[in-house]
């Protein structure tokens, strides 16, 4: 069943109340946005050789959900995202949060605790992309996600072609757009 735009959003709002004290809210999409293009690539991709985007080893939501309650799990976390980067050519746009940041997340198990439940809310079987596609009443139609200010034009270029499908018309259409899922 297609992940419905309220379950959707109810997500969002869960993952920025559990960042909520540590870190400004203008960056709650930087940690928000990765999490949920890791899961949506990973349902939508994963063993598909055909695929836009590359799932490695070691470069999945499975592997994220592996570092659950794990002392490390800011780390292993920053690992999983690099190796979903380098693999696709996506440096300084998906990497850009350090989930591995005392200072914004919290230190020992508050850290542990807080991105444990975020990857939990990722988790939810509600939240399941591999039979999702785009169509008229879908995030994608309605612009509901922010515009990227990455300079990087291919790299824009692949998130637009893997944000389900949408292709730009131009240049002026660049939409950061990870969260079109549906």
């Amino acid at each position: 069943m297609a992940v419905k735009k309220s379950e959707l959003y109810s997500s969002l709002w869960q993952s920025c109340d559990e960042l909520r004290g540590g870190m400004d809210a203008s960056l709650y999409k930087d940690y928000v946005l990765t999490l949920l293009f890791v899961k949506y690539v990973t349902d939508k991709y994963m063993g598909d050789r055909f695929a836009e985007i590359e799932i490695p080893a070691g470069g999945s939501f499975h592997d994220m959900i592996e570092a659950k309650g794990k002392n490390d799990i800011g780390d292993r976390m920053n690992k999983i995202i690099r190796k979903l980067a380098d693999e696709n050519r996506l440096n300084g746009v998906i990497d850009v949060a350090d989930f591995d940041d005392d200072s914004k997340l919290g230190s020992g198990k508050e850290k542990v605790d807080r991105l444990t439940n975020l990857i939990a809310i990722f988790q939810n079987e509600a939240l399941d992309f591999r039979k999702n596609r785009a169509g008229g009443d879908d995030i994608c139609s309605s612009g509901a996600m922010p515009r990227l200010s990455s300079e990087k034009k291919s790299s824009r270029k692949k998130l637009l072609r893997v944000s389900s499908g949408f292709r730009p018309t131009s240049f002026s259409e660049q939409v950061y757009r990870p969260a079109l899922l549906l």
